[in-house]
């Protein structure tokens, strides 16, 4: 299979371009810093990988993308991207929950083992963490406990499984003393494309105008007007009396 994979939900920004399968499949990948820099670099990025790989976007069988959760202009631009890229070229879209790509980065960190629970965290700022516990086994991934935004102090996960995730520095000291199995992990391209095969044989891929990000936090910054409003609806009580 002929796939692109790129994430931009964190402060990282993962492409990596497979040509062909198996033995005989080429990878092509890059990293950089993701952040403001991501909407103006990630389209060359993809650009230069497809050129060294001999590729054109018509012959891809599928772009993936990090659909969330993540950073809210990350993601956006992960999805605008894909869409863009998919409609043009008429290619079918995966969005890959970021969460799960944790998961999958942290088996592979570990050696790929043939069973293992991970519970995935990405950092979502504003001293919470975005949270999913998954397991695998008979070579497949679960998910066993759905997405949640939660004070780190509140995780609740299985015991046995393994902390995976970009949190550690932050909040390490404050995610329960008992979950002591950590791996720092990040929602890798490679790790997209390790994903994809199975996901794509399960239906999974979607036409470009209808991959869509997955936001968890439904609104992370007011504009100026909201702010502005919501300081005079605050203040209306007290000139009242």
């Amino acid at each position: 299979m002929n796939l692109l994979a790129f994430d931009t939900s964190t402060d990282q920004m993962s492409i990596a371009l497979q040509r062909g399968s198996g033995t005989e499949a080429g990878l092509w990948q890059h990293t950089a810093a993701g952040g403001a820099l991501t909407s103006t670099q990630l389209i060359p990025d993809i650009q230069r990988l497809m050129a060294l790989a001999g590729l054109a976007f018509g012959q891809l069988d599928a772009i993936v993308f990090g659909a969330g959760p993540g950073s809210f202009t990350g993601l956006r631009t992960a999805c605008s991207v894909a869409q863009g890229l998919g409609f043009g070229a008429g290619v079918p879209v995966l969005p890959v929950d970021t969460l799960l790509a944790v998961a999958e980065e942290a088996r592979g960190q570990l050696g790929s083992p043939a069973c293992l629970k991970a519970c995935a965290l990405l950092d979502a700022r504003m001293d919470e963490v975005y949270a999913a516990s998954y397991c695998f086994e008979s070579g497949m991934w679960t998910l066993s406990k759905g997405y949640s935004l939660i004070s780190p102090e509140n995780l609740v996960c299985d015991e046995a499984a393994v902390l995976a995730g970009n949190v550690f520095a932050a909040y390490g000291e404050r995610l329960p003393a008992a979950l002591a199995q950590r791996v720092t992990a990040m929602p890798t391209a490679t790790a997209l494309l390790r994903l994809a095969p199975a996901l794509l044989a399960a239906g999974a891929a979607v036409s470009a105008d209808q991959a869509l990000p997955t936001y968890i936090r439904d609104k992370v910054a007011q504009t100026t007007q909201e702010r502005e409003a919501a300081k005079l609806a605050a203040a209306l009580p007290a000139a009242s009396h």
